[in-house]
């Protein structure tokens, strides 16, 4: 295996964006994670998978700062996060942004005033233009124009997944991290959501790590598949964790979910194709 738990470098001039180094993460005396390394490389999209109880999102909270590593080391953006506080924690943060699984938007705020929160906190505009703002990432994200006076209990489900996405995007960040973005959402709402992520990646220039179960998206969205296994990371593109010889892995990929995702993309291509 290569450096940072990838079966292969793929790297190619690129930069690394997430860089994560011997990471330990536990409660109480339960280990959860434990000699973890990853990189990720500027402007791919990359899927973390792991069976139930393997931490996929103890280790995104981990990475954004709110479940402290037990050991190792963190560095986002050429920046060791360890002992970052104050102001340059602060400064950092304006560079990601964050979709928690559910949406997590305040049900007492409207969709454009959940979207203004991380700017009102990170840039102090005027309240003009944060509307402006906020009414360009309900756009951006294919909200109707009068999504922005709702509140999220008025919004579809998708619908809220999407105004999530919006504040996600507030502060135009460098890193996206998404919790189960398609969780709850049925195989065409799933699928939207899919080609959304990845129009988003590609015109924004977006690098993105998504917790997900779903075998449809990392075949529709991923460059990449990070899998949780033995409390490590094992990392590369979907042929390469095809076959990789590891009980859990090949149940997860050639299993009968696994066979019809991959069915399902293959006649994708060839229709797309014609």
């Amino acid at each position: 295996m290569a450096e940072g738990g990838q079966l292969a470098d793929h790297r190619n001039g690129r930069d690394v964006i997430l860089r994560l180094r011997g990471v330990r993460t536990q409660f109480g005396d339960h280990v959860i994670h434990d000699h973890l390394d990853f990189d990720m490389f500027r402007g791919e999209v990359v899927g973390l998978v792991g069976g139930s109880g393997t931490g996929k999102s103890v280790l995104l909270r981990t990475i954004i700062g709110l479940n402290p590593a037990r050991r190792g080391e963190i560095e986002i953006l050429g920046t060791n996060t360890r002992h970052l506080r104050g102001k340059a924690e602060h400064a950092l943060h304006a560079h990601m942004g964050v979709q928690f699984q559910d949406g997590a938007l305040f049900s007492s705020l409207t969709v454009a005033e959940n979207i203004m929160v991380p700017i009102r906190e990170h840039a102090g505009l005027e309240e003009e233009a944060m509307r402006c703002i906020a009414a360009l990432k309900i756009a951006l994200v294919g909200l109707p124009p009068d999504s922005g006076e709702k509140r999220p209990s008025e919004l579809s489900g998708g619908m809220r997944k999407r105004a999530s996405l919006a504040r996600a995007l507030a502060l135009d960040p460098e890193l996206l991290f998404l919790d189960e973005p398609t969780a709850g959402l049925d195989p065409i709402g799933a699928a939207h959501y899919d080609e959304l992520v990845r129009e988003l990646q590609q015109s924004l220039g977006l690098t993105v790590l998504m917790v997900t179960h779903d075998l449809d998206s990392l075949y529709a969205v991923c460059d990449r598949i990070a899998v949780l296994l033995d409390k490590r990371v094992v990392a590369g593109t979907m042929d390469e964790l095809l076959a990789y010889d590891h009980p859990w892995v090949q149940e997860y990929f050639h299993g009968p979910r696994g066979r019809a995702a991959a069915t399902g993309q293959e006649r994708k291509a060839a229709s797309n194709g014609k």
